[in-house]
């Protein structure tokens, strides 16, 4: 499965060592999934999860983080954005991630916020082919394509 992971994604594996957003953070390093990034998107991944309110709850340093996030670049698809498409979405941070994805080829976005991803009345990336996951289904439906083709039931 390709993915896009939302800022808010990379913000969570941050703050916990612990939930779906650092197990995503962890495969995608481990090259389990495949991450396509943007520079715009990666330029604010950085932005925002080296704020002085996530570093402390993650009890980590600005170093600690930097290498994180470059670990997740290095292990990452990187996606030139040849075509925007705005506007599509309420908020237009989130038109970098729709946008990634959409010339990523991406599968799906993942993100706490799925409303964010929705426009008059339907959600924007299915118009894509995409699908828009919290963390925890994306494990979910991740775990379960690793027992499939493992042979075991999911």
């Amino acid at each position: 499965m390709r993915v896009v992971l939302d800022t808010d994604v990379v913000v969570a594996a941050v703050r916990s060592r612990k939930g779906a957003s650092r197990q995503l953070l962890a495969w995608a390093i481990e090259g389990r999934i495949a991450v396509v990034t943007s520079v715009a998107l990666v330029f604010e991944y950085e932005a925002i999860a080296m704020l002085p309110r996530h570093l402390a709850a993650g009890r980590l340093t600005s170093a600690e983080v930097s290498m994180l996030i470059d670990a997740l670049v290095a292990a990452s698809e990187p996606v030139v954005v040849h075509y925007q498409y705005r506007p599509q979405l309420r908020d237009p941070d989130d038109e970098m991630v729709l946008e990634t994805a959409i010339n990523g080829l991406a599968d799906a976005i993942i993100t706490f916020n799925v409303a964010d991803y929705r426009s008059a009345g339907r959600i924007v990336p299915q118009d894509f082919g995409i699908v828009v996951l919290q963390p925890s289904e994306a494990v979910a439906r991740l775990r379960g394509q690793t027992e499939s083709s493992l042979g075991r039931e999911p």
